[in-house]
């Protein structure tokens, strides 16, 4: 199961990343200067909604765009969500006491796709390229 240093070293080890800190020196991983994986500080649109507590865990992965984040965020059962404030961007939401709900393969592919969806193209067509590499030489 995934757990939040899984978050760390995926979003790290993806070719030209940088981890910058946020305001409150929370982790913003970035390529080319965008971010695409980062840990929210908390805020008053990410609230447990029995408790009305604010969520502590959050992290921001970027997507490709609506289909990709409806996709995740449709199954109330998943732990991917949205709130208001997220209306619109292309991301999704999902608190690190969750992780261990998706397989560390599952939030593999958030990480890359979050990469992809902020990477310049050359960069994404160079990654995507390497790896077709890696499969066929397996």
């Amino acid at each position: 199961m995934a757990r939040v240093e899984d978050v760390h070293e995926l979003a790290a080890g993806m070719p030209h990343v940088t981890c910058a800190q946020g305001p409150r020196s929370n982790p913003v991983y970035q390529v080319g200067g965008k971010s695409f994986v980062f840990f929210r500080t908390p805020r008053p649109d990410a609230v447990d909604p029995d408790t009305g507590e604010h969520y502590p865990d959050v992290i921001v992965f970027w997507v490709g765009g609506d289909e990709d984040k409806a996709a995740l965020v449709q199954d109330p059962d998943s732990p991917f969500f949205t709130t208001p404030h997220f209306a619109g961007h292309p991301s999704v939401l999902v608190r690190a006491s969750r992780l261990g709900e998706i397989s560390r393969a599952e939030l593999a592919e958030v990480v890359q796709d979050a990469w992809l969806a902020r990477a310049s193209k050359r960069r994404a067509e160079r990654w995507l390229a390497a790896q077709r590499l890696d499969d066929q030489v397996q």
